[in-house]
């Protein structure tokens, strides 16, 4: 399904331009600085070898995914985990410190302040991820690409370099499961995809954004159910999540988007022709009752999160979010059938 017709806007006046060098070394300097929010709890980056894969990620309470996070991802193919933890109290940083491949910060500084954790995981890609593939992923995402039933992501990134592009990109796919949710069961080892397995097919929109030249995508299962009378406040869906770091790179707003922001023209949204993945997101696991009460009241993960109290209400009235037209996950070859991702020419090999 084609989310935009028109190519990014690859050229931009030099006001622009200059306004987006100053933008990114301001976004360098704020994480260089939140390091001081930094305590570590394990460090084991002395093991990270010059050609692992890793993946960043900041926590909080994930005690019940972690499990099958960590494995998932390892039978993927990533060598080393950047963890910073803020503040949890259930037991998530315990076990994160007993992980062999795991280096583990506490951060007890507000999320929301600290860009949502970007400055703390963009100082440990500075320090730790330079010239690394890197993968940036949260405790409810899994990435899926093509041929990823067969080939890992040291043979989709040995591909990505073959082919000079340090960036591979995909859309956050919100699963959900058939009956209302919060209604089922979930423990820490059971595969998430076996409890939250529909999506919506579509229909999905994307616009390329100035001066940044990002694709915003929108739509899906969120907008709506939830975001139906103002689908303008709607999640964004895509992401950036997989690059060939260098420290002079910033993420802008979470994956979403990157500076230097050429970097952004290498995703072209569901029904785009460059290489791109999913993230399956989990979200509506059955703790999303609870925690999205707490986090309400916390009011760390919007921008003005006193604005975002009617999609609080919406989750906890535990909606059914399945209709006629879900569709039931299976696997990549049906992602891509219905172009949500694309191999980009890549055969897996």
């Amino acid at each position: 399904m084609r989310a935009v017709a028109s190519a990014p806007p690859t050229a931009i006046g030099w006001k622009d331009a200059y306004r987006l060098r100053w933008k990114r070394r301001r976004l360098l300097w704020r994480s260089w600085r939140s390091r001081h929010h930094l305590r570590a709890l394990v460090d084991r980056t002395t093991q990270i070898r010059p050609d692992d894969i890793l993946l960043v990620a900041t926590m909080r309470n994930e005690i019940t995914r972690l499990p099958h996070f960590l494995d998932y991802y390892r039978r993927l193919g990533i060598d080393h985990f950047l963890i910073v933890d803020n503040d949890s109290d259930d037991g998530t940083s315990e076990l994160l410190r007993d992980q062999p491949d795991v280096s583990l910060w506490h951060a007890a500084a507000s999320y929301r302040e600290a860009r949502f954790g970007l400055d703390w995981v963009t100082w440990l890609q500075m320090r730790y991820a330079h010239g690394h593939w890197v993968l940036m992923a949260d405790a409810d995402e899994l990435l899926v690409f093509a041929h990823c039933d067969r080939s890992g992501l040291r043979d989709l990134t040995g591909w990505l370099d073959a082919q000079n592009r340090p960036v591979f990109g995909a859309l956050m796919l919100d699963l959900y499961p058939e009956g209302p949710i919060g209604a089922q069961s979930h423990d820490p080892e059971t595969n998430p995809l076996d409890v939250v397995n529909g999506f919506d097919p579509g229909p999905y929109r994307g616009q390329w954004q100035v001066p940044l030249g990002n694709l915003w995508v929108q739509g899906g299962a969120r907008e709506r159910v939830f975001f139906a009378d103002r689908p303008e406040r709607s999640p964004t869906l895509n992401k950036i999540p997989l690059i060939r770091w260098s420290r002079r790179y910033a993420y802008v707003n979470s994956c979403h988007s990157i500076l230097p922001r050429n970097l952004n023209f290498a995703y072209d949204g569901p029904g785009g022709t460059a290489p791109s993945g999913v993230l399956l997101h989990t979200k509506f696991l059955p703790e999303i009752l609870p925690k999205s009460a707490i986090e309400q009241q916390r009011g760390q993960h919007f921008t003005h999160p006193e604005e975002f109290g009617p999609y609080y209400d919406r989750i906890a009235a535990a909606p059914t979010l399945w209709t006629r037209q879900s569709q039931r996950y299976e696997n990549w070859q049906k992602l891509e059938r219905l172009g949500l991702l694309n191999s980009g020419g890549w055969d897996g090999r």
